[in-house]
């Protein structure tokens, strides 16, 4: 299992499979004089403002709805023939590297609606893509309060102001233990009780870890703040100074714009001078985007978190409240999304068709691009390319000029180890990115089989398949077919603690994981990071709340919807043209989680979703 994700899966972004079998399947695609003629077609297409408006354009389309007969529905289509503009070449390797992966390569090649498919252009701006969290009560998380709850225990809103930026200067580097110093004197200038306890307050209410008290110096009153309990203090503020009539911690929505879940609460620890680990959360939220989600922090006030919103740039802070719990990875019931496909090409007709069949069938539960890596940074590709050629880690490293890169250290492992000395050179890697290759390939493994599934019984319960029954997976047997659907069905991730369908797919499994060296019946692995149990996953998600329009515009830079903190901030909705150039459908789903929105804009579009090919479709409507 290491052994196979180990070289390849690195390597190649982490989608899961030899070098040789990608430059066959991915690079030497079938040149028909269909296909040829089909990129021609593609070069065509140019969407003008005639065509946009009218919909007449959608004929020409990029339209990979049709399946062919014992092929994949993604097999011998114009959209997946990369030809170079002049010369009308293959792509290189390098080329192939540099653009990353497209849905084939991952094994997504099916859909299971029957509309024609049409072009859209998906995060042309960040604000076109809206994800607000569904706790595990069932509501949806939304920004619309920045109220703070009313506290007697909380200072007062001098805290904030009485230090000068010189002193909390002094203060925080005596905090991060950046001075020789083993305390910090702020004088007193107004010599009042009052004037006294606030700066007492302040300083330990913004500096976590300091305790104060006040000194007569040659006849001046001075607070002196010192270190109470050493480095620890930074992650485990206060408990003596924490109401115990309050929950310890504080719950709150974080709107961001274009950050990364981890990013923000990086800076809110950097703002707060605190650790990022008192933060908690339920799921990762995408950065292109705009997400709404619940946040808890231990002992920090209400108070404090809405003054950042004074300092922030791409997110705010709001509908503060004080909890006994933090939150956990996973307690989430899900996302819902508001999405906007631009300079749509679809008519009324096939909008409203793929909408219907969206809400009533549902889409393939796919594992989305964003499992498998999607781009390929510019310095890896002559690196790549090398590797693919050589086999060679030490003349595969001399290519690659950022060392320090996951891929580096891959290498350096490879180079000390020996290519036979597999699992050495893997632990060089971090935890964290080791078993994300190993999921990545998972995942890979688990499309391919549902595609096949999907090609051979088509959207129907079959004799064999799998159900889950209290968490249960079994067989479903051919006197009880007719009781379940394709909803029902799950299939497997391989590991040794899962079952597989009792038909053709069972087979290919063990064939699938065959030609990789690994023995379906014997996934156990000695070491335990590489031994995973497996796991279950429905095959077909039907979104709930679906919603959709379609709307017209004009300018592409203006946003089609407000947000939480535009209704918040008393911004009108924005006025949209009655007959715009262009058309847009905006649409809105709820979805459980580990689920990819990606994937079910993929069935209303009838798209490859890749950066690659959003990227080729770009450059089209640039034209």
């Amino acid at each position: 299992f290491a052994a196979f994700c180990l070289v390849c899966v690195t390597l190649y972004r982490s989608v899961p499979f030899d070098m040789e079998a990608v430059e066959m399947t991915s690079l030497k695609r079938p040149h028909s004089e269909d296909d040829v003629a089909n990129v021609d077609e593609i070069k065509r297409q140019k969407i003008s403002e005639e065509s946009s408006k009218t919909g007449s354009n959608s004929e020409q389309s990029i339209d990979i709805v049709t399946e062919q007969p014992g092929k994949p529905l993604l097999e011998d289509k114009k959209d997946d023939i990369i030809l170079n503009e002049e010369e009308g070449d293959p792509e290189s390797f390098a080329d192939m590297m540099k653009h990353g992966l497209i849905e084939l390569d991952v094994g997504i090649t099916k859909f299971v609606s029957s509309h024609k498919g049409f072009s859209g252009i998906l995060k042309e701006r960040y604000s076109d893509f809206v994800v607000h969290e569904i706790g595990k009560d069932g509501r949806i998380s939304h920004l619309d309060d920045f109220s703070v709850p009313v506290d007697d225990e909380d200072p007062s809103e001098e805290i904030f102001t009485v230090l000068s930026n010189e002193d909390k200067q002094h203060l925080e580097e005596l905090q991060l233990f950046k001075n020789k110093e083993t305390s910090v004197a702020i004088e007193v200038i107004e010599d009042t009780k009052e004037k006294r306890t606030i700066i007492h307050h302040a300083v330990k209410s913004l500096f976590p870890g300091l305790e104060t008290k006040t000194e007569d110096r040659d006849g001046k009153k001075y607070i002196v703040a010192y270190h109470a309990a050493g480095k620890k203090a930074l992650a485990n503020p206060r408990k003596h100074s924490w109401p115990k009539s309050r929950g310890s911690y504080c719950h709150f929505v974080l709107y961001k714009e274009n950050k990364d879940t981890m990013d923000a609460i990086n800076v809110l620890s950097k703002f707060l001078r605190v650790k990022p680990n008192i933060f908690s959360y339920m799921g990762t939220k995408d950065k292109r985007a705009i997400t709404v989600q619940e946040i808890a922090v231990l002992r920090i006030t209400a108070q404090r978190l809405a003054h950042l919103n004074k300092c922030l740039m791409n997110f705010k802070l709001g509908n503060f409240s004080y909890k006994n719990h933090p939150l956990k990875l996973g307690e989430l019931q899900g996302n819902h999304f508001t999405v906007v496909l631009r300079n749509i090409t679809g008519t009324d007709d096939q909008v409203q068709q793929a909408m219907h069949s969206l809400r009533e069938i549902g889409f393939i539960n796919y594992y989305g691009m964003q499992r498998f890596g999607t781009t390929a940074k510019g310095y890896l590709v002559k690196c790549r390319e090398e590797w693919a050629k050589t086999k060679d880690p030490a003349a595969a490293l001399k290519k690659l000029p950022v060392k320090r890169c996951v891929e580096g250290q891959l290498l350096r492992g490879l180079s000390k180890y020996g290519l036979k000395n597999i699992v050495s050179a893997f632990g060089i890697i971090p935890r964290n990115n080791r078993l994300m290759y190993i999921h990545s390939y998972q995942s890979y493994i688990w499309n391919n089989m549902v595609s096949k599934r999907i090609e051979e019984y088509g959207l129907k319960a079959v004799s064999g398949d799998l159900i889950l029954k209290g968490g249960t997976a079994v067989h479903i047997e051919e006197a009880d077919v007719d009781d379940y659907t394709i909803h029902d069905i799950v299939m497997p991730l391989p590991g040794f603690d899962v079952i597989y369908p009792k038909h053709k797919i069972g087979d290919a499994y063990k064939e699938m994981l065959a030609a990789d060296n690994l023995d379906i019946s014997n996934m156990r692995h000695k070491i335990r990071d590489y031994s995973l149990s497996g796991a279950y996953r429905k095959i077909i998600i039907r979104p709930q709340n679906v919603r959709w329009e379609v709307v017209a515009y004009d300018d592409p830079r203006i946003p089609l919807f407000n947000t939480d903190l535009d209704k918040l901030e008393g911004k009108p909705p924005p006025i949209l043209a009655t007959e715009g150039k262009f058309k847009a459908l905006k649409m809105e789903f709820s979805l459980p989680p580990s689920t990819y929105a990606t994937m079910a804009i993929r069935e209303v579009l009838k798209m490859d979703t890749s950066i690659k090919k959003q990227t080729q479709l770009n450059t089209i409507w640039l034209r």
